[in-house]
């Protein structure tokens, strides 16, 4: 694709990526055949392709419109059209330096911006999440069918094991996960300390940015990403393996704090390193001997949804699947197992209806073949899925840990 950015926006190092990412597509459209908000729209504007052309009208100056900021917030940033993309085009990247632009030129209505204040100022803090969840739960009968339905339980923290092996990992214990969901991290310490690994849980660390990042609020972004450096360094001298996250969105976030910080001399080396020592769950599982687990998985139809973030913003399709399978699990069959949820991070808060469908088309698909219950590997998917499932739906590693004997 031919650009003609302007020669001072395109000497800056958000110009040169975005120059670098417009010429490598070359409009073949296989994205669009991927994109999940194209396949429920059919508006070519809401599709990758289109995006790539909207962003790139706009960084070549032409003028900002409500309409094109409309066209950029309904993406799912699922990165499924990655994934399809013959021409490796990094379109998740390039949105976010589009929605940056966009965010600048464009207000929003006041309703509209409060939410966006609100969701990057309360879900990246436990503390001010755990509040809120409290207060909805205390005024869930006054609260319309669809917030009921949004509304989580509050997890209830689970016993970790307290031996401390030779092999160790740092854990990212998250935002809204450690609160939603603690028991994730607390069935993953269980079952690695089966197989002779620890977890160490550092103090000082927090949201891995990625709430931000998708909100247009890079610099934000980037102060988390720096406190979760400076709080994990220590350990990373001292000889960690690696660092666990457990959420998939989470992990894609970690595993890219290289890119996003490159041009901090600061943090430069030590964000690419913690993306190199960044590890999902799978991961570290398929490499170990999980016979010494004794688990009884044989016979077990369980449905398996894959996060966007896990197959496409990681590239680890298949993997928990395989684990999953060698452990004796049986998986049922789910049709565009591809295709978002409709969770998206924010996205079902922002953009409920689309959403919403998004939901309804994933469950009919999960739990089709009757399923004994739905399990997947991140929080925000878990979530999301529970606010309509028929069935049971919780993180895999939970599975493992309620199976073993």
């Amino acid at each position: 694709m031919q650009t003609n950015l302007p020669r001072d926006f395109l000497n800056t190092p958000h110009g040169q990526e975005a120059d670098a990412i417009l010429r490598s597509c070359v409009h073949c459209g296989f994205c669009t055949a991927t994109c999940p908000t194209y396949q429920l729209l059919g508006d070519e504007l809401d599709s990758p392709r289109g995006r790539i052309y909207l962003i790139k009208q706009v960084l070549e100056g032409a003028p900002v419109t409500e309409r094109t900021q409309r066209h950029l917030d309904r993406c799912l940033t699922c990165r499924a059209c990655e994934t399809t993309c013959p021409s490796g085009v990094r379109y998740a990247r390039l949105l976010d330096i589009g929605r940056g632009v966009v965010e600048q030129q464009v207000g929003r209505p006041l309703f509209a911006g409060v939410m966006r204040w609100g969701l990057r100022h309360v879900l990246p803090y436990p503390k001010r999440f755990a509040l809120a969840l409290g207060l909805g739960q205390l005024f869930r009968p006054l609260l319309s069918a669809r917030l009921k339905q949004k509304l989580p339980a509050r997890g209830a923290p689970s016993v970790r094991p307290i031996t401390k092996h030779a092999r160790t990992l740092l854990v990212l214990e998250g935002c809204a996960q450690s609160v939603a969901t603690p028991n994730t991290n607390a069935a993953a310490a269980r079952v690695l300390d089966r197989l002779g690994i620890s977890l160490i849980s550092p103090t000082g660390q927090g949201c891995c940015g990625a709430v931000s990042q998708h909100l247009a609020a890079e610099a934000e972004a980037a102060g988390f990403m720096r406190r979760n450096i400076d709080a994990w360094w220590p350990h990373i001298e001292s000889g960690v393996e690696g660092i666990l996250i457990t959420a998939s969105g989470c992990g894609t976030q970690v595993k890219e704090y290289g890119e996003l910080l490159q041009h901090d001399p600061a943090y430069a080396a030590k964000a690419r390193r913690v993306s190199e020592l960044a590890r999902d769950l799978c991961e570290v599982l398929e490499t170990e001997p999980l016979e010494t687990l004794s688990i009884a998985g044989a016979g077990r139809q369980i449905a398996y949804h894959s996060p966007c973030s896990l197959q496409h913003g990681q590239q680890l399709a298949g993997r928990v699947e395989a684990v999953l399978l060698r452990l004796g699990f049986e998986l049922t069959p789910v049709v565009d197992s591809h295709l978002c949820c409709g969770s998206a991070g924010t996205y079902s808060i922002l953009q409920p209806a689309l959403s919403q469908r998004l939901l309804d088309n994933k469950l009919a698909a999960l739990e089709a073949a009757g399923p004994e219950c739905i399990v997947s590997a991140n929080v925000g998917c878990q979530l999301h899925l529970q606010g309509g499932a028929q069935r049971p739906v919780k993180h895999w590693i939970e599975l493992l840990d309620e199976a073993m004997v």
